[in-house]
């Protein structure tokens, strides 16, 4: 429970990045910030997240009309109360920046021991991938939601070669493809629900340890490829990672 509540915490004291048809908007301010992570778990009206927040129904009004106007949310009559509205994320979720950052400054030590030692070309532009994320995570830039929105854009790219109507084919195929490209190991852990389990994952094996699941990247093909295999929109909850400091990453498909 405390976990959970420090990484609330820290999840409310990032600054927001949103892409509006009018263009990128920052959120800076705390309690819009809590706000939307709210709304980010399901719509709410506004009495919910009164109560959630812990603000005044003029504060969070306030902030509920300037989110509306910014075009981030949008608001819809409540169909199981007519006097008051359900409010919504409209916009796409960019990325965050942290006001203070998760870990020391490790980059020297990662360029060093990593990417100057490869000999492999393929090794080297994937320890300059994560150099790069390296950086950015070291300056507080959270950009997790656009290695997801990439990943689901591969995973839907490729799901009519590995597509097959029986699940546990399909994640042999996958698999099959983690490796042929040294994206990792894949396993079945279980099939209900359907687990996966990554072992020598490209996008975490060798981030820093972060405390919280890194493989956005990863999740965002797997939400593709078994939302098309299921023909709805699944879930993929990241349960262990090696940024958490587990021996593997583990996948629930939901």
């Amino acid at each position: 429970m405390n976990n959970e509540k420090t990484q609330k915490n820290k999840t409310n004291n990032q600054i927001k990045i949103f892409g509006t048809q009018t263009g990128v908007n920052i959120i800076d301010s705390p309690v819009k910030t809590q706000i939307l992570s709210i709304l980010e778990e399901k719509e709410r009206n506004g009495a919910e997240i009164v109560a959630i927040t812990g603000k005044s129904k003029a504060t969070i009004s306030a902030h509920l009309h300037d989110l509306v106007d910014s075009g981030i949310i949008e608001s819809r009559p409540n169909p199981l109360d007519g006097r008051s509205k359900l409010f919504f994320i409209k916009s796409s979720y960019i990325g965050g920046l942290s006001r203070e950052n998760e870990f020391k400054k490790e980059m020297d030590n990662y360029i060093s021991e990593n990417v100057i030692k490869s000999n492999d070309p393929f090794e080297f532009f994937r320890f300059i991938f994560r150099t790069i994320r390296v950086a950015l995570m070291e300056e507080g830039f959270n950009i997790d939601p656009i290695l997801h929105n990439a990943g689901f854009k591969v995973g839907s790219t490729f799901y009519e070669k590995l597509k097959d109507p029986e699940t546990e084919v399909m994640v042999n195929k996958i698999a099959e493809f983690w490796q042929k490209n040294k994206l990792g190991r894949l396993k079945i852990e279980k099939l209900e629900p359907l687990t996966i389990r990554a072992y020598d994952c490209f996008e975490c094996e060798d981030l820093p340890k972060i405390g919280r699941s890194a493989c956005a990247f990863d999740s965002g093909i797997l939400e593709a490829l078994f939302s098309e295999h299921l023909s709805k929109d699944v879930n993929v909850e990241e349960v262990k990672c090696f940024a958490k400091g587990d021996d593997y990453c583990c996948f629930i498909i939901k």
